[in-house]
């Protein structure tokens, strides 16, 4: 007889495999940069041509190799920001930088989405090329806060303010800004294969079940297709697909126009370079590079049979941060892209909206979210940031220096947990951070 194959238990699956099959054992400074196994000799020609684009430095046109830089920019290359595939570091206004600053005015488009600023548009360009003037330049200082422990433990945090100086021209009295670090590259084709019903069946945005989690998607306006879609990608859920993704960030970041976005993000401004040589970017170069981040694996979580770690992990459920940090997600069917296809994953995100509290509002509303939402980001690969980007940085601008100052810095529908956390004992706390440092 033939009959429905039966589900494994918990205890047969190996809790290492954070990406399922597209997982890495690699723990190395490079883990974030491996490539899943099972592509065909043309796919994984494909993945390195786009490997090879994401490190290239654009240049000023007219140019003989990787030219459209500019005429004004953020940074030279997707790798100057998204260091070794990884994170990036909250300083502004170089070469090495990883920080953006979104900008808008109250009210939305005719999409529903946030407002352009006139003569600046929706992001702050704050590099140039020579003869052109940036839109302004960004200083970052930090005030220590204590935050004492019910033990008397003293953690301190960081908060930062951010200031807009040399402003090409005025900006208007009601702009709104929002700082932002580079996020990781790894892991990125399983999570925009994550089915749609699946993460709209974790959103509960009117606390039906009253745990004080509400969390709710994003639905954003995608320019390929023309359309509203669930938004995956940026730190607000703000972009649908990797393609929009990537388009938008070598527009915005890099000034490089491409198919998806033909129009200089100078337009109309008194930088424009006039020049009539959009779209910069080949069509073959950006899909590659499309194809290179839906192809990076997820590094293996390590350490997992310790006590400590298997302790820090029931903590992690206990005190609440799985309600939106989830752990176990089914990626979909791709039979374009198999090896993201199906499998069971580990990403610790919901990929919904949750308001975090006025500490870590931007005040910025993004289409649906809200000025103190954000989306859950993934926690798969956080504890090797500090070997793969050297000091580890978190949350959307990179304030908390440590994953506790991190969960410090939680509030609004993270409160119950973050005190939760708080009042655990010194050393159940350690043994949570230990576990996060496995993943």
């Amino acid at each position: 007889m033939c009959r429905k194959a039966g589900t494994f238990g918990e205890d047969q699956y190996d809790p290492r495999l954070s990406g399922g099959a597209a997982t890495t054992f690699n723990a190395s400074s490079k883990a974030f940069g491996d490539c899943v196994t099972g592509l065909s000799e043309w796919d994984n020609h494909i993945h390195s041509l786009g490997d090879a684009a994401s490190e290239a430095t654009f240049v000023a046109p007219p140019a003989a190799v990787h030219p459209g830089l500019g005429p004004i920019f953020n940074n030279v290359s997707c790798k100057s920001c998204h260091h070794n595939d990884g994170k990036g570091s909250p300083t502004f206004g170089t070469v090495t930088s990883s920080m953006l600053t979104r900008l808008s005015l109250p009210g939305t488009d005719e999409h529903g989405g946030p407002v352009a600023v006139p003569g600046f548009g929706l992001q702050l360009q704050d590099l140039a090329n020579v003869g052109k003037q940036p839109e302004g330049k960004v200083s970052l200082t930090y005030v220590d806060i204590p935050f004492t422990y019910p033990d008397g433990n003293i953690a301190t945090l960081h908060k930062p303010t951010y200031t807009i100086l040399h402003q090409y021209m005025p900006l208007p009295g009601n702009v709104m800004r929002s700082p932002r670090m580079a996020p990781p590259f790894f892991g990125l084709g399983l999570l925009e294969n994550i089915p749609e019903s699946t993460i709209k069946s974790f959103a509960d945005e009117n606390d039906a079940d009253g745990d004080g989690i509400s969390g709710r998607p994003n639905y954003v306006w995608d320019p390929v297709q023309q359309k509203m879609m669930l938004g995956r990608f940026g730190m607000k859920a703000n972009t649908a697909t990797l393609l929009t993704q990537t388009a938008s960030a070598y527009q915005q970041d890099m000034g490089v126009t491409s198919y998806v976005f033909p129009q200089e993000s100078s337009t109309g401004q008194q930088q424009f370079d006039g020049r009539n040589d959009d779209p910069e970017l080949p069509d073959s170069i950006l899909n590659a590079v499309v194809y290179y981040l839906r192809t990076l694996c997820v590094p293996a979580r390590r350490d997992v049979t310790l006590p400590n770690v298997k302790n820090g992990e029931a903590l992690f459920t206990q005190v609440g941060c799985a309600s939106c940090h989830k752990p176990t997600l089914y990626t979909g069917i791709n039979e374009t892209l198999p090896v993201v296809s199906n499998q069971r994953i580990h990403p610790y995100t919901d990929l919904l909206l949750h308001d975090l509290g006025d500490g870590l509002a931007d005040g910025r509303p993004d289409f649906v979210a809200n000025g103190n939402e954000w989306k859950t980001p993934a926690l798969w690969g956080v504890g090797l940031f500090e070997k793969t980007n050297g000091i580890p940085y978190y949350l959307h601008d990179g304030r908390a220096r440590s994953l506790e100052e991190a969960i410090l810095w939680h509030s609004g529908e993270a409160e119950k947990s973050k005190q939760a956390f708080v009042h655990l004992p010194s050393g159940d706390r350690q043994a949570l951070i230990i576990f996060l440092k496995s993943l």
